[in-house]
């Protein structure tokens, strides 16, 4: 019988210890935080092009004022196809061996912040283009006010 009580007492013991060692609220701990920076900021560069006489408007001057807004718009998508990529889609049918109807589809998703136009202009007599410019410095700025990056700096208990 004291057997059986000490084997079971050492248990109770060795329970009681293992769940107290697992517990965190025996010691207090400090995290301390740093932001962490990138070495270098690249720059990248987009230009859009759109035609003017394919704009719809009644006269030139509102032709042209689209295609100003349509050549930004696809400067746009480019930096947002250089920073994101772009996605392709393909599809291919084929009956007895030849190939009946091809696909390919391309599209281009994100969210281009602190972007900025370095320049709008005609080119030629039929054509405007707008050109973007990203600076990555600037983007990684916009990023912190937003949500601040951390890593774990050090871990002090006490």
């Amino acid at each position: 019988m004291s057997t059986i009580r000490n084997v079971f007492n050492i248990c109770i013991i060795t329970g009681i210890i293992g769940l107290m060692s697992g517990c965190t609220t025996l010691f207090s701990k400090h995290v301390e935080w740093e932001t962490v920076e990138p070495e270098s900021y690249p720059t990248i560069r987009a230009v859009g092009y759109a035609p003017i006489s394919g704009q719809q408007g009644s006269d030139e001057t509102t032709r042209t004022l689209m295609a100003i807004k349509a050549s930004k718009l696809e400067a746009y998508r480019e930096l947002a196809e250089q920073v994101y990529g772009q996605r392709v889609d393909g599809q291919q049918s084929l009956q007895s061996l030849v190939v009946t109807n091809t696909q390919l589809k391309s599209s281009v998703e994100g969210v281009i912040r602190g972007a900025r136009v370095i320049k709008s202009y005609a080119v030629g007599e039929n054509t405007y283009a707008t050109e973007l410019e990203l600076d990555f410095e600037d983007v990684y700025s916009i990023y912190l006010s937003t949500a601040r990056p951390k890593r774990v700096k050090d871990v002090s208990y006490y």
